[in-house]
């Protein structure tokens, strides 16, 4: 129990140096080229499945009875299309822009929905788990809507229209953000007892996010050796997902703080499902672009650790005093 305690504190550090050290091993073994591209299709294939996984398990956790709506909902629902729109606009007036790389990095920052492990970070400092979930489910049909409604005119595929890349980006993007809620849903009616067994295995999505972390860290690796960008770009996408975390973990408190829900608030706007925003990233975008949600994983996880510790030190004081 005491590995698994320690994997479970420590699985952010773990993961990342496990992806980064599994890129440079993999690729220092010269018998190992020639299977570099099969293994890049593998894992942009397994990418996709593991995020579905992640969500799927997730959401069969979820009873429908205790959704609620709250008032500060729509408000950071707003602050994530309404930004993420606004900065497309700038961009599509400006397709040239020096900053391109870098604003689309922080769009991917802004849309990504809640991480699927919000609710264990918000229980634990004492916020409304209920609250967190509804809001992972809104924002992942906000994004499922938003992605590909301006992508392509964002970053436009040459050899497609742009009918055809938003009709292609739907078809990737729905069935990753919107099918694992609708088969949780219809398991949870049609088979209420596979769907109660596979509630009792929530532990097994921490796992799945581990191995898709760690996976995401490799693919991440990669793009910044072969990246043929400047380092100040590169720098710039460090700046833009430290940005937006800061900026979206403190309006999410101070807008909660309005409904005496901060805490659930600033986790729902500020915990990312990073696996997702660096999937979003080398897929939709240009591949380095993943880059700023790979450091934007690091970032939240800071903040949640130093939210933690601040929290145990108060209950421990409140203990004291007792």
């Amino acid at each position: 129990m005491k590995i698994i305690k320690f994997l479970k504190d420590w699985t952010l550090i773990i993961a990342i140096i496990t992806g980064i050290a599994a890129y440079f091993v993999y690729t220092a073994i010269p018998a190992l080229q020639p299977t570099h591209h099969f293994a890049l299709k593998a894992i942009e294939l397994l990418q996709p499945m593991l995020i579905f996984a992640m969500l799927f398990i997730t959401f069969c956790k979820v009873n429908p009875k205790k959704l609620r709506l709250c008032k500060w909902h729509p408000w950071l629902l707003l602050f994530q299309a309404g930004t993420f729109t606004a900065i497309a606009v700038a961009l599509m007036l400006m397709p040239h822009s020096g900053l391109r790389i870098v604003l689309e990095g922080a769009m991917i920052c802004l849309i990504c929905p809640t991480a699927t492990a919000g609710a264990v970070i918000t229980k634990k400092l004492g916020g409304n788990v209920n609250h967190i979930t509804t809001y992972t489910i809104l924002i992942n049909i906000i994004t499922a809507a938003f992605i590909p409604a301006l992508v392509p005119y964002v970053h436009p595929n040459p050899e497609l229209g742009i009918l055809n890349s938003a009709m292609l980006i739907l078809g990737k993007v729905f069935p990753l953000l919107l099918l694992p809620l609708l088969a949780a849903i219809l398991l949870r009616y049609l088979s209420p007892r596979l769907h109660f067994t596979i509630s009792h295995y929530s532990d097994l999505s921490f796992y799945l996010w581990a191995v898709a972390l760690t996976l995401a860290m490799t693919v991440t690796t990669r793009t910044i050796v072969h990246a043929d960008v400047a380092i100040a770009t590169e720098l710039g996408l460090v700046a833009a997902s430290l940005i937006s975390c800061l900026l979206q973990f403190w309006l999410g408190r101070k807008v909660g703080a309005l409904y005496n829900d901060k805490i659930t608030a600033g986790q729902s706007l500020g915990q990312k499902n990073t696996v997702l925003a660096i999937w979003m990233g080398y897929t939709f975008f240009t591949p380095i672009t993943a880059v700023a949600g790979g450091f934007y994983s690091i970032w939240h996880n800071v903040i949640n650790s130093y939210q933690l510790y601040q929290h145990r030190k108060l209950e421990e004081s409140k203990n004291e005093n007792k």
